[in-house]
C-alpha cells in the first residue's frame, strides 16, 4: 500500500511540475538503475537527461515550424562537393552559428538554380538546432507584408516582431522587381536590423546592379553599406543544379 501511495504522489507531483517525460519514464529508468546498481545521483542524472532531450527536441520542432524554412532543405541533402574550397570552408564555419553572436550577415550570390536558397536554409536549420530563432521569407512576400503594415500604421509593430528573430533569411532579393515604395520599407527593415540582428540574403544580382532594385543610388549605397559592414559573402558561380538534375533524368530515360 505504501508503495502504491508513493507512486500516486510521485505522479501527481511530476504532473504538477510538468515533467512529463520523467512521469512516463521514471519506472523504467528506476528498474534499469536497480539492475545496474546506479547511485542516486546517477539515477537522477538519467531522469533529467531524458527530460532535457525531449524538451530540446520539442523546442527545435517549434522553432523550425515558426521559421517557415522548408524542412527538406537541410545540410544532409546539400551537395557541398559542388562548391569551391573557399565556399565549403565558409559554409562549415557558418554552420556553427557563431556569426549570430557578432550580428554578422550572410550574403549569397549566384546564378538561378545554383543552390543559394538551399544553402541559406541549411545554415538556418543548423542555427535552429542550436536553439536560435530564424525566419525565412522571400523578398517579394516580405516587402508586401511590410508595405501593408505601413499602410495599416503597424510597421513599428511588425519590425519589433521581426527583431525577435536572431536571423532573417530574405530569399531572392531583386528576383521580382518592386517599386520605390516597396523598396523603401525594405530599406527601413535593413536599417532597423543593422548591428542588431543577422540577415541571410540571396540574390541573382551582384552589387553593381542593385540600383535596379532600390531605384535610387543613395539608398542603394546605404543598403549595401549596412549589409556589407559585418558580413560573409559567398559566391556560387555554379551551373543550375535543377537543370543538371533534369538533364540526368532525361539521359536515364533515353537509356531505358
Amino acid at each position: 500500500m505504501r508503495k502504491i501511495k508513493i507512486e500516486e504522489e510521485l505522479k501527481a507531483q511530476l504532473k504538477e511540475l510538468r515533467l512529463t517525460t520523467i512521469q512516463k519514464r521514471y519506472m523504467d529508468i528506476a528498474s534499469m538503475a536497480r539492475r545496474e546498481t546506479l547511485s542516486y545521483e546517477e539515477f537522477l542524472s538519467e531522469l533529467l537527461k531524458e527530460e532535457s532531450e525531449v524538451r530540446q527536441n520539442r523546442r527545435r520542432e517549434r522553432l523550425l515550424r515558426a521559421s517557415r524554412i522548408p524542412a527538406d532543405k537541410n545540410i544532409d541533402n546539400f551537395d557541398l562537393k559542388r562548391l569551391s574550397s573557399k565556399a565549403v570552408q565558409q559554409t562549415k564555419t557558418l554552420l556553427t552559428g557563431a556569426f549570430i553572436d557578432y550580428t554578422e550577415n550572410i550574403l549569397v550570390f549566384g546564378n538561378p538554380g545554383s543552390g543559394k536558397t538551399h544553402l541559406l536554409c541549411a545554415i538556418g536549420q543548423e542555427i535552429i538546432n542550436a536553439g536560435r530563432k530564424v525566419y525565412f521569407t522571400t523578398c517579394s512576400i516580405l516587402v508586401q507584408e511590410l508595405l501593408q503594415a505601413k499602410r495599416d500604421l503597424e510597421l513599428p509593430n511588425m519590425l519589433k516582431k521581426l527583431s525577435r528573430f536572431d536571423a532573417l533569411i530574405i530569399d531572392e532579393i531583386g528576383y521580382v522587381q518592386q517599386d520605390r515604395e516597396e523598396m523603401e520599407v525594405l530599406f527601413t527593415l535593413l536599417a532597423e536590423r543593422y548591428e542588431r540582428g543577422s540577415i541571410m540574403l540571396s540574390s541573382n544580382f551582384p552589387f553593381s546592379k542593385w540600383e535596379k532594385i532600390f531605384k535610387d543610388p543613395m539608398v542603394t549605397a546605404a543598403a549595401i553599406d549596412r549589409l556589407v559592414h559585418h558580413s560573409v559573402i559567398i559566391e556560387l558561380n555554379l551551373p543550375s543544379y535543377r537543370m543538371g538534375q533534369a538533364k540526368s533524368s532525361n539521359t536515364r530515360r533515353k537509356k531505358k
